[in-house]
């Protein structure tokens, strides 16, 4: 595997706040996994941290999203440091925050070439503002980075689309809602439901997953990695709780097919918010799992 860099984008600018005047702890999170030695067992060759913009729970008029104007501006400082890892052929280990962090990572991708992005989610985050009650990017992300939304988010540095709505698999929901599953029903994006994952079997879903980077010929893939794509019980500590979820044997079993492929470009971890997890039960589980995988392959 390529030279490791932990890449810190302590966000939560993509998120409403839980309560009034409370900030998402979810921008704490590098410095949770620090202390529960994520950094120390991946012993990458260098970590990188970006803060991100001050919070505010203020709906932009213009577009009705939370932080746009900040979101534009932090996206852009975070596409110009993973582009220069990448153009480094380093593989950045990205440590959020909320599911926002995904608009720099995919700036960076469309500057560099045609990739193609693996979203594992509970949710498919594939969401038109007028469906949001909350105005949170955290909600859109996968939308808005294959060229759906407000322009001002959708087009920075004129770079529209960031990802190929065609390239894009969205795996794990299990918000099972008509109205909200079929915003990503309608699009050219490959929609994998929890589901249909455990239907059709992770193996053979992640075989045609890595088949279709092969046959288009793109440039890599990334991997979106929230952790509300496992199973309630087991991650508890998260913004938005739905039943079921991926064990962490699923969640094992997928990840080391993807660890394998040297299409894959970098990656980014997200949404497990410490305020929720005061003992560190579930972080440390999380830890061992994904750090243990992720080991297994990067020799």
């Amino acid at each position: 595997m390529k030279e490791i860099c932990i890449v810190e984008f302590p966000s939560n600018l993509g998120l409403k706040e839980p309560q009034p005047g409370k900030e998402p702890g979810v921008k704490r999170l590098p410095d949770w996994l620090w202390k529960h030695n994520l950094h120390k067992i991946i012993d990458p060759k260098s970590t990188i941290r970006l803060d991100a913009p001050k919070y505010s729970n203020i709906r932009e008029v213009e577009t009705n999203i939370l932080n746009a104007n900040l979101l534009v501006d932090y996206s852009r400082e975070q596409a110009y440091l993973i582009n220069n890892l990448l153009s480094q052929n380093k593989f950045p280990f990205v440590l959020g925050g909320d599911c926002s962090i995904l608009l720099g990572a995919a700036i960076a991708l469309k500057q560099k070439g045609n990739y193609g992005l693996l979203y594992l989610d509970g949710h498919t985050d594939f969401m038109d503002v007028s469906l949001s009650e909350t105005g949170g990017v955290g909600g859109m992300a996968a939308s808005i980075v294959t060229g759906n939304g407000p322009e001002k988010l959708t087009n920075i540095l004129n770079l529209s689309p960031y990802i190929k709505e065609e390239n894009l698999w969205c795996v794990g929901n299990r918000e099972y809602d008509d109205e909200y599953e079929n915003e990503i029903r309608n699009s050219s994006a490959t929609y994998i439901s929890l589901q249909t994952l455990r239907k059709q079997g992770i193996l053979n879903t992640i075989q045609s997953f890595l088949s279709e980077i092969e046959n288009k010929n793109l440039d890599g893939f990334w991997l979106h990695i929230d952790v509300d794509v496992l199973n309630d019980a087991i991650m508890p500590c998260v913004d938005s709780r739905t039943p079921d979820g991926l064990t962490y044997d699923e969640f094992n079993e997928l990840t080391s097919c993807l660890f394998k492929s040297d299409k894959l470009s970098g990656l980014e971890i997200t949404i497990l918010d410490p305020d929720l997890d005061p003992t560190g039960q579930y972080t440390k589980d999380f830890v061992t799992n994904i750090t243990t995988t992720f080991n297994s392959f990067k020799n």
